[in-house]
């Protein structure tokens, strides 16, 4: 009997979150076998404002889709959320009996999502959502945190850390953060971070890049 493939779930606030944080690690993964399913909770049309919403939502899907195809995912799923309203919309929406039905229905053993102490708070609404539904359905599987703007902090506490070797996949992040060409002003000012992040926590494993991430389950 083949052994059944392991399931990956990414949640995110915006189309490029995804890439930016674990994007390379999801490669890996998916060169590893793995199944990866990205849940992005808005459109993000706000960040092309001149455009109409219909036309913004097209391009960001469109973008987000031919990412996950570089980094080999099996699928991208948009909420839909307005941005900047995460708390309010989360529960309008009923979204965590929708993040509790993906989880129970894909069974995966890791899960990504922003940090709990990220400045965003659309990122940080997104992971009290993923926390308290996995604790509502008692699901247990390890939850990674990633940053986007700024560098862990976690004064209060010791996390565990994950470091992955992405040296062989570092390409493919940087290739998908290309296609998000309606990004190129927030691209242009995170893009020399990518490189340095991955410097730096390849440096801890002694490996050309890394992707670091930390353990809040």
């Amino acid at each position: 009997m083949p052994k059944k493939k392991e399931n990956i779930l990414v949640f995110c606030s915006h189309s490029d979150d995804q890439i930016f944080g674990p994007g390379a690690t999801l490669a890996k993964y998916s060169e590893q076998g793995k199944n990866i399913y990205t849940y992005i909770f808005s459109y993000g049309e706000q960040s092309l404002a001149w455009l109409k919403p219909k036309l913004a939502k097209k391009i960001r899907v469109e973008e987000a889709k031919k990412a996950d195809k570089i980094i080999g995912g099996k699928k991208v799923e948009f909420f839909g959320l307005k941005e900047g309203k995460f708390a309010k919309e989360i529960e309008k929406n009923n979204i965590r009996s929708k993040l509790q039905r993906i989880i129970l229905s894909k069974k995966p053993l890791k899960i990504f999502t922003h940090s709990p102490e990220d400045p965003h708070p659309d990122h940080r609404a997104v992971y009290h959502a993923v926390m308290r539904s996995l604790e509502e359905i008692n699901y247990n599987c390890h939850v990674y945190a990633f940053d986007i703007w700024n560098p862990f902090t976690f004064k209060k506490k010791e996390l565990p850390r994950l470091y992955e070797d992405v040296t062989e996949n570092f390409a493919k992040k940087i290739k998908a953060l290309k296609v998000f060409e309606s990004q190129k002003a927030s691209l242009f000012v995170l893009f020399w971070s990518v490189y340095v992040k991955a410097i730096i926590h390849g440096f801890h494993v002694h490996k050309r890049y890394a992707e670091r991430f930390f353990k809040v389950r």
